[in-house]
């Protein structure tokens, strides 16, 4: 049985080893470093936010994948519920330049990458991570998609828009030919640095060095061009994962390697807005009737359990085993919340 649960002050050992296991692909995660203090506080300040001892602006939920078989930390996926609030967050918005004179018969126009606070005060889905041994049976989409649940559970936490920031390419090496062709120039550190520095926490030096004035993309080099707004290719199943939940690329792009923004109303992605509560009814077995696979979660804060159940549709009422009640923490009668994991085919 695999469940999703707040992370606890214990799981600091399984965090190490989702960060190695990470790294150990290339680059690796820049909010799961492997750095026993960062991981530490991380988590400290998670239990803080689920316990409502924060500001909002600090508020920050880690949750990770637990095997119910072997305590295992299988995963880890988080939410920022305000970026930006203290310190600045910043992409690039892609813009368009006109330069025109009637007198000359001269009209051009340049796509144009402004440096942009514009997402301050949206919530952020990051920190997705699953190990390779558990990249099975629908675990991905379990822990990715079981913050949406608690997105529906808990509006009042968070903002009215949701963003994500997608990995951008770079080689086998890391390289980032976005990075080559700009940040370079301005910061004299590897993108590698850069991009784990602001992992950290350590943002002040991007508003100290970037360039306050509009960049042309026309100055770039050809290959960087090519990668702005592009995802790596790792990456790419998250992508169309959350499009078909709703998100969408609005011209917003990572400052260092180009990776896409994508965004969604909170109320208008897919598991939010389709999401029922229900009372839950303990049974064994679970009723006949043509099966599909549902998210299902309890209505806790602190005590937020979410599973994967495999049955019929639901009317009027959620049935669970004993043993998906007991994980959900949940008795007879008590609520659910609860939504198809992927989205109905439409003809």
């Amino acid at each position: 049985m695999m469940f999703i649960r707040p992370v606890e002050h214990k799981d600091l050992p399984g965090l190490m080893d989702l960060a190695k296991s990470a790294a150990s692909g290339g680059v690796g995660l820049t909010s799961l470093p492997i750095n026993e203090d960062r991981l530490q506080k991380r988590i400290a300040r998670s239990v803080l936010s689920f316990g409502g001892e924060l500001d909002r602006a600090d508020h920050g939920y880690v949750f990770v994948l637990e095997d119910g078989e072997t305590g295992k930390v299988a995963g880890i996926c988080a939410i920022e519920a305000a970026v930006g609030l203290k310190e600045p967050w910043y992409n690039y918005r892609i813009g368009t330049i006109v330069h025109a004179s009637e007198e000359l018969g001269v009209y051009s126009r340049h796509e144009t990458l402004f440096l942009s606070n514009d997402h301050t005060g949206y919530s952020e889905l990051c920190t997705l991570y699953l190990h390779p041994d558990y990249r099975v049976k629908r675990n991905g989409g379990l822990l990715s998609k079981s913050r949406f649940l608690f997105l529906a559970q808990f509006p009042q936490l968070f903002g009215k828009m949701v963003v994500a920031e997608m990995r951008g390419v770079s080689d086998e090496n890391g390289r980032s030919p976005f990075w080559e062709a700009l940040g370079r120039h301005f910061f004299s550190i590897d993108f590698a640095e850069a991009d784990y520095l602001t992992g950290i926490g350590q943002k002040a030096f991007v508003a100290e060095l970037m360039p306050k004035h509009p960049v042309y993309v026309d100055f770039l080099e050809p290959e960087a061009q090519a990668v702005i707004g592009l995802t790596h290719e790792a990456t790419r199943p998250a992508v169309a994962m959350l499009e078909s939940e709703g998100f969408r690329y609005e011209g917003y792009v990572d400052i260092f390697d180009a990776g896409p923004t994508v965004q969604a109303y909170s109320g208008d992605i897919r598991a939010v807005k389709e999401s029922q509560r229900l009372p839950a009814r303990i049974v064994d077995p679970l009723p006949d009737g043509d099966k599909e696979c549902y998210l299902v979660c309890n209505d806790a804060l602190e005590g937020y359990r979410a599973v994967l159940v495999e049955c019929a549709a639901p009317r009027g009422e959620f049935c669970l085993t004993p043993e998906l009640a007991q994980a959900l923490k949940v008795k007879d009668g008590d609520h659910v919340r609860c939504v198809t994991l992927t989205p109905k085919e439409t003809v």
